[in-house]
């Protein structure tokens, strides 16, 4: 399973179109909508979380574009600075993708930085502030 945060940014005259139902529909991607202001024939943005597999991911984003939707790839990355982490197992709990997760039976917490989507959850509830965001600039499409 594949998982970005994603910014679209739609022109008025695509706004009323039924995309993010076609990347469920057609693409079986889900989605987490984290922001979202669209109004009637005026431009609209969405923030959201996408995931699914990867082929069908690479495929919905490329709709995306083709249907004239502004796609930009979240700019930051999370990262655990070894040194500082104790081992507390906090973040676990709040991770949505798993990329944060106790391995057993070492009770080691894991971060798996392929699984993890920059959604920053772990980084103000960790409480030695070992998970920390860098700029990617590799990531903005």
């Amino acid at each position: 399973m594949h998982a970005e945060i994603l910014v679209l940014h739609f022109g008025k005259d695509i706004v009323d179109q039924p995309i993010i139902y076609r990347l469920v529909k057609d693409f079986d991607l889900e989605f987490n909508l984290l922001k979202a202001t669209i109004y009637p024939r005026q431009e609209g943005i969405i923030v959201l979380e996408l995931r699914g597999h990867p082929k069908n991911f690479e495929a919905g984003v490329k709709y995306l574009k083709n249907a004239g939707v502004k796609v930009q790839r979240v700019a930051s990355e999370v990262r655990r600075n070894d040194e500082r982490c104790y081992q507390c197992g906090t973040c676990t709990a709040i991770c949505p993708t798993g990329a944060l997760h106790v391995k057993r039976p070492e009770m080691e917490i894991v971060f798996d930085v392929e699984k993890c989507s920059a959604c920053e959850l772990c980084c103000p509830v960790c409480p030695a502030r070992a998970m920390e965001v860098s700029i990617n600039r590799n990531a903005v499409a």
